[in-house]
């Protein structure tokens, strides 16, 4: 691991962590990095969009971070409605950095890469630029618009070249981000860091199971996540059919939870294939309900299809099952095989057949799916647990702000010293 956790303590230093995709705390890995920053010393704001249901006040300090929210309408039509969503985003967030006031790390998740620009701004007034590579946006473009390389796709990669230019340390979801970092943003070695995501499990943790929630059927199948173009429920959804259809299973229930902007369009897919009486969409729910469904559930799917981001991005909603001790069917993707291991069993080339396949093994199998769950607890409160990113993630801190003389809203004051306002 490059650097050390020596200028991690944060006294006297401030963060400002910008967010344009989910509000805070619900985006759970931001609301972890701004707990370890506290917990190190650190005062942390944090610039981002506000809830429709959560998350909606304007302005409000949670467990010791201050939290700065903006309206924002996501992005409807396409890429124009994107650049509208971004526009308005970036002149929010340029509105609320100037009233949050000098920073020491302004640290920016994407997506989108064009938080480098207030970014830029604020490093004129002393502040060091971590860069947060949630996704690999050219490969996010290429998996959700199938538009080819075209001069937006071009665009988006210049955005990219800019931030990574731009920023002093980037963060990496994981090592395969890290090589492109590496390779395609021409950063040095010492100077990215793995920050792996991670079930927060003193909060998220299984309870006993609820029989009730599998509608009269014997077994549970349950789906977690984001529901958009790239996030493969339309293939889960098929491969259901099939494993009723072609396998003449209808000994299952299974529940979809979570939201997007294809959540419609999955509705309407599942009415499409007969599966209305099979399967329930709950859209976003509180943490206690989803945790009683996924202890409940008997197998999770991880329906992500092979597309350029998402072989090397790691699935959040396969971390989470395997916290809960559930075993997971995926597509064979390389980064879903890094994070699961053995608590997953994974079908190649996008094969709905053999998923629905590999679905119908583990029901008849329960002594698999106990040691498949087994195995997944085991790897997130052991070589994945958070802990290991709480260092890495004040590791580079500490590199970020080697040599630097620690600002506040009143000019610099002295290393020690904590800012108050």
């Amino acid at each position: 691991m490059p650097g050390d956790t020596s200028g991690g303590d944060g006294q006297g230093r401030r963060a400002l962590i910008l967010v344009e995709n989910l509000s805070v705390p619900f985006d759970r890995r931001v609301w972890q990095e701004c707990t370890t920053l506290r917990d190190a010393g650190w005062e942390v704001h944090v610039i981002c969009p506000r809830g429709e249901k959560r998350d909606t006040e304007p302005e409000a300090v949670i467990d010791g971070v201050h939290i700065h929210r903006y309206p924002l309408r996501a992005a409807t039509g396409g890429p124009a409605g994107y650049l509208r969503e971004y526009g308005s985003a970036l002149w929010h967030t340029l509105r609320l950095a100037r009233r949050v006031g000098p920073v020491d790390v302004v640290h920016a998740c994407n997506p989108p890469d064009l938080l480098f620009l207030p970014a830029l701004w604020l490093k004129r007034h002393g502040a060091r630029f971590v860069f947060d590579q949630h996704d690999l946006v050219p490969e996010l473009y290429l998996s959700r618009f199938d538009r080819g390389e075209d001069l937006l796709y071009r665009a988006v990669c210049a955005l990219e070249r800019r931030t990574y230019r731009a920023a002093d340390i980037v963060l990496a979801t994981n090592e395969s981000y890290r090589d492109v970092a590496l390779r395609r943003g021409g950063r040095r070695p010492e100077d990215v860091f793995v920050v792996r995501s991670a079930p927060d499990i003193d909060r998220f943790h299984p309870v006993p199971p609820e029989p009730e929630l599998k509608n009269g059927k014997p077994h549970l199948l349950c789906y977690l996540g984001v529901m958009g173009p790239q996030d493969g429920v339309d293939y889960a959804l098929r491969a259901l059919a099939k494993l009723r259809d072609e396998l003449g299973r209808t000994d299952w229930h299974a529940v979809f939870v979570g939201g997007g902007d294809a959540f419609d369009a999955m509705v309407e897919l599942s009415r499409r294939l007969g599966l209305t009486e099979h399967v329930r969409f709950t859209g976003r729910v509180p943490d206690a309900e989803l945790v009683r469904y996924l202890s409940t559930a008997d197998v999770c799917l991880s329906p992500d299809p092979r597309n350029p981001l998402n072989d090397v991005s790691t699935m959040n909603k396969v971390l989470e099952y395997m916290v809960m001790g559930r075993p997971i069917v995926s597509f064979d993707l390389r980064e879903a095989r890094v994070s699961a291991g053995e608590a997953a069993v994974y079908a190649a080339d996008d094969d709905e057949g053999e998923f629905a396949r590999l679905v119908a093994r583990l029901l008849d199998d329960p002594e698999e799916r106990a040691r498949m769950g087994k195995i997944g607890q085991e790897r997130i409160s052991g070589p994945l647990a958070w802990r290991n990113s709480q260092r890495a993630l004040l590791a580079a801190y500490a590199a970020a702000c080697r040599d630097q003389v620690p600002v506040s809203a009143g000019g610099p004051v002295r290393k020690g010293k904590r800012h108050r306002r």
